[in-house]
């Protein structure tokens, strides 16, 4: 599925406050994550969060959609920069095309990406810095990210459909495709 532009709208994030996508001030970045609490979301997210001044001074916005509720989402995303938007009913999953699939997991490239996300994770819940993912998360674990670049005027600039739990633009990816758009 290939959308070319974005209607406005507004999202409401955790906490209830609206995200208007686009943005009329800046190119959003439009993240599709798999569920609250996700190892390999969390790895991904965390590379956002070192660099994200650098992102914000591409004149890039981050908005992520988790297919996951609000209550379950807020014991995860403390201290994220970004605005983190729960759409349990995969609403927006299913306008914009993002799938599931099980080579979510089983594709043999996301692996060593797993292994370390686990590791990660297991580290950060033995410290009290993270909480565990839910054993039957909303929506399933099978789901596949997905990433797009919105312009002020609602243009989609890019798009990239993941093949796997970790198959996104990486935040060099994301600073050049912010290059060429402006």
């Amino acid at each position: 599925m290939a959308l070319l532009s974005v209607s406005s709208r507004l999202l409401h994030d955790v906490s209830g406050a609206e995200v208007a996508v686009p943005d009329p001030a800046a190119l959003v970045h439009l993240q599709f994550r798999r569920f609250a609490g996700c190892p390999v979301c969390n790895l991904h997210l965390r590379s956002i969060v070192r660099r994200h001044a650098e992102i914000e001074a591409a004149g890039v916005r981050e908005v992520v959609v988790f297919h996951s509720t609000a209550a379950a989402l807020r014991e995860h995303v403390e201290g994220l920069p970004f605005p983190v938007i729960p759409d349990p009913t995969k609403r927006l999953y299913r306008e914009f095309g993002v799938e599931s699939s099980r080579r979510a997991l089983l594709n043999p490239r996301v692996w060593p990406h797993i292994a370390r996300a686990v590791s990660r994770s297991t580290w950060a819940l033995l410290r009290g810095r993270e909480r565990p993912p839910t054993l039957m998360p909303e929506g399933g674990r099978w789901g596949l990210p997905a990433d797009f670049l919105i312009a002020a005027d609602g243009t989609i600039q890019a798009s990239k459909y993941g093949d796997h739990a970790y198959d996104q633009w990486s935040v060099d990816d994301l600073l050049s495709l912010a290059r060429r758009a402006s």
